[in-house]
C-alpha cells in the first residue's frame, strides 16, 4: 500500500478519535454511494455532521482544507443526499472539514464547522 493511503487511513482515525473526544457520536466511516463517498458520518447535538478529511504530510504546498474543490463539494452533497434519504433520517445537515497533518510523534488536527454549504443549483 502506498504511504500517502498509510497516511490517509491513519488521519481517518485521527479525526474519528478527535471526533468522539468532543462528543461527537460516529454513525459511519467511508460510507459509498456509487462512486461518491463520505469519509465520517456523525451525529453532534441532534445534527447529522458530515465530515471530510484531508490528511497531508506537510502543508507547504497547500493546505488540506484547500483541497477541497467545487466538484468535490458536489459530489459530498451528493452522497450525503444518499445518506439521509436511504437511512431516512429528518434532521439538519452540516458540513465540516478536518485537516490532519503530521506533527512529530503526533497530529495537528484543524476542525472547521460549517466548512461548506451545499451549492443551489
Amino acid at each position: 500500500m502506498a504511504t500517502h493511503n498509510d497516511l490517509g487511513k491513519e488521519g481517518e482515525l485521527q479525526a474519528q478519535r478527535f471526533l468522539q473526544s468532543k462528543g461527537y457520536q460516529i454513525l459511519d466511516c467511508n460510507w459509498r454511494s456509487g462512486k461518491n463517498e463520505l469519509d465520517i458520518v456523525a451525529r453532534h447535538d441532534k445534527i447529522l455532521v458530515i465530515v471530510e478529511v484531508k490528511s497531508r504530510s506537510t502543508e507547504h504546498f497547500e493546505h488540506p482544507k484547500d483541497a477541497i474543490t467545487n466538484a468535490k463539494i458536489r459530489r459530498i452533497v451528493e452522497a450525503a443526499h444518499d445518506y439521509v434519504w436511504s437511512h431516512e433520517l429528518n434532521s439538519d445537515v452540516r458540513f465540516d472539514v478536518i485537516s490532519v497533518i503530521p506533527s512529530g510523534n503526533s497530529f495537528q488536527i484543524e476542525h472547521i464547522e460549517d466548512a461548506f454549504l451545499p451549492p443551489i443549483n
